[in-house]
């Protein structure tokens, strides 16, 4: 009966405002990391080409150049909003829309009743499990979402799950890889550094391999809508960094939204390798609100083995009590401190010269959300600047 509700809603917000995505071709991608990266390179290849576009993320909304940031706690908006952010771009002659699908949109049938041309999936690894009641129906969801589009499919071969959304019809179906040299898009020799990532012929100054990743599946579309590989090369080479993905703050402080075990994995270990730190100092916690707590002592292991100092403080703890959540996921050794802030100004504050610090969890989120419903004024990034500054006064 909910589900019924929900598809009613989607149908009646695309009616409302007359069925804008038949106007605009639409392009949705899906996974469990690096959803928002995607975006962000995809918009900018196709806007580098000289096409007018429109996108949402977890980040922002953006439509031509004009950017409004994503307060909603929501990585993919409701049925209303996101229809009316589609009439909005065609309204303002956008050629294109580029749109973070999520599962929890997908299990909500915020997808609905929007004429996707491609899927595009990056990757799929335990996430929601509580809200879905199980990985297969948190896979089946990212599934829906493929099977719901007709025209293109663009799927990671690399990732384990890559022959499950291979298997879903579509008119054209393209891959990308690291690894097989039969890829619509294959990338070889794929090196980090400080500066960023680079594969092929291509560079882009966004640090991490998995970002590699990112930029594959990206320009894989890219490249079938006609960007030229001159184009996408130029736009790699000076794309700016994305909000709150392993974004350098200060000078050796880093932050980033990382909220699953392999995002974290990656993120340590390429800080680790590129910077090469006397000492990683990490701050990290996780979600409250009963969101995937079996991650909790998980996220807590992987910060002890890759981490030197180990800070676990609050996330979001919604209406879950605070210590408990931490207590879930401090390993042994680490400060525990409720307080995020606080906790931010410790990990800037006991790094040395040579130290890193990394501040997970929340990215560039602008909320915090606690008890009561209540969502107050947040920003890891302006509180670590502030700590920097203060420090080095």
């Amino acid at each position: 009966m909910r589900s019924l509700y929900h598809f009613l809603l989607s149908f009646l917000g695309a009616l409302i405002y007359r069925f804008p995505s038949r106007k605009i071709r639409v392009i949705g991608i899906t996974g469990t990391n690096g959803k928002t990266t995607s975006v962000h390179i995809l918009s900018e290849l196709l806007r580098g080409a000289g096409y007018s576009v429109a996108s949402t993320s977890s980040v922002r909304f953006e439509i031509n150049g004009t950017e409004k940031i994503n307060a909603l706690k929501m990585t993919m908006p409701g049925r209303f909003v996101i229809q009316k952010f589609l009439r909005e771009a065609v309204k303002k002659g956008c050629r294109y829309a580029v749109i973070e699908v999520s599962s929890e949109g997908v299990k909500q049938h915020r997808h609905r009743f929007i004429c996707f041309h491609t899927a595009v999936i990056t990757n799929l690894s335990p996430e929601h499990i509580e809200s879905h009641g199980g990985f297969e129906n948190y896979k089946k969801a990212k599934g829906e979402f493929f099977r719901a589009v007709k025209e293109r499919h663009v799927v990671n071969l690399d990732d384990e799950y890559a022959d499950y959304f291979l298997s879903f019809s579509a008119k054209e179906k393209v891959g990308y890889s690291t690894k097989d040299s039969s890829a619509f898009l294959f990338a070889e020799n794929v090196k980090s550094g400080k500066e960023g990532v680079s594969f092929g012929e291509y560079f882009l100054p966004l640090k991490g391999e998995f970002n590699a990743y990112n930029a594959l599946a990206a320009l894989s579309v890219a490249l079938l809508e006609g960007v030229s590989v001159e184009s996408a090369r130029s736009t790699l080479f000076n794309m700016t960094t994305v909000p709150g993905r392993m974004e350098e703050v200060a000078p050796r402080v880093f932050i980033d939204y990382a909220v699953t075990p392999d995002a974290l994995e990656f993120v340590y270990d390429t800080l680790r390798r590129d910077f090469d730190p006397e000492e990683m100092i990490c701050v990290l916690g996780a979600c409250g609100g009963g969101r995937d707590k079996w991650k909790r002592p998980l996220l807590g292991k992987i910060a002890k083995d890759k981490c030197d100092k180990v800070i676990v403080t609050n996330e979001d703890p919604y209406d879950e009590n605070e210590e408990s959540i931490i207590n879930e996921v401090a390993p042994q050794g680490a400060w525990k401190i409720t307080d995020r802030k606080e906790a931010i100004e410790k990990g800037v504050e006991m790094a040395k010269e040579k130290d890193l610090v990394i501040i997970t969890g929340k990215g560039s989120e602008v909320w915090m959300c606690v008890a009561g419903e209540k969502k107050i004024p947040w920003s890891d990034r302006d509180i670590a600047r502030e700590a920097f500054d203060k420090k080095h006064y």
